[in-house]
């Protein structure tokens, strides 16, 4: 077996380097959980915060011991979630809309960016209030950040508020390392497709993001966790990022979202030697996606 693996479950010493992010944090106490102890094992580098969730204020305060071990960031939260003030425009009975409602506003270019703004402000806000600093990057719950008018508010928050600091998640991936990954490609590539002028965008303003991403699936448990973390974490180049939504199901989560009982199978993955011993073999090092300067 090539290289090492130390104590926490981390492997080292190795040639590819990958970086795990779990989103999510905040939505459920079941899910930050199983978040927090896949970061204290090593397991993940950075997780992204839904502010929004009435869960937060507790959520943050019990990762802050962690703060340090994994990279702290804000997952935009403009569907299906309750918004943290009014948005009479998106959602004028208090709830946000589903996916597909807020993808076609969007690319229609009829969202109020005014009201956008205030909301993603809001959510920053709350990061901050909750957990005493600046998130370390920006993404969104389903992509959202990527989108148009969205994007403008994205960028605009990360010259202003993080004063040009940290990374923002870039969903773009080359079509044919989607198409040999065979998973899911479909839904893969229509998300990289929605996400590519924002990555050129990124590029052109110089705002640090990953270069590759992984991780998209349909979450119907039809093929082993195992078999697609192995895809996905095949063959990473430079500053890859790899999503996942490890969980515990609990009364909270169910009400909140559709995403359940996959959560806990790749939360047990994950927390798993299994999964250490397979990225050991293959000669895979779990990072952060911009290390430190030794």
């Amino acid at each position: 077996m090539g290289g090492t693996v130390d104590k926490s479950g981390q492997a080292v010493n190795l040639g590819h380097r990958i970086t795990l992010c779990a989103d999510d944090y905040g939505l459920a106490p079941g899910v930050s959980a199983a978040i927090r102890h896949l970061i204290a094992l090593g397991r993940l580098q950075a997780t992204g915060c839904m502010t929004s969730s009435r869960h937060w204020p507790e959520a943050a305060a019990a990762l802050k011991p962690l703060d340090g071990m994994a990279e702290i960031g804000l997952h935009i939260t403009l569907t299906d979630q309750t918004p943290l003030g009014a948005m009479p425009d998106l959602a004028p009975h208090g709830k946000l809309p589903a996916l597909g409602t807020l993808l076609k506003r969007a690319l229609a270019r009829r969202l109020d960016r005014a009201e956008i703004a205030a909301e993603i402000t809001r959510q920053l806000d709350a990061f901050e209030a909750h957990f005493g600093r600046a998130p370390d990057f920006l993404d969104g719950h389903h992509h959202v950040h990527q989108l148009p008018i969205i994007a403008d508010v994205v960028v605009d928050l990360w010259r202003r508020r993080l004063g040009g600091k940290g990374w923002v998640r870039s969903c773009a991936e080359a079509p044919l390392s989607i198409l040999a990954r065979g998973v899911s490609p479909v839904r893969a590539l229509v998300i990289s497709e929605l996400g590519r002028g924002f990555r050129r965008r990124l590029e052109r303003m110089g705002i640090p993001h990953n270069q590759s991403f992984r991780g998209v699936y349909d979450f119907s448990g039809r093929i082993a966790f195992a078999r697609l973390f192995s895809r996905f974490t095949s063959h990473p180049g430079p500053r890859c990022l790899m999503m996942v939504h490890p969980g515990l199901v609990d009364a909270e989560l169910v009400a909140a979202d559709s995403l359940t009982h996959q959560r806990e199978v790749e939360y047990r993955f994950l927390a798993s030697d299994e999964c250490v011993l397979d990225l050991a073999e293959r000669r895979i090092a779990l990072s952060p996606l911009f290390p430190p300067s030794p």
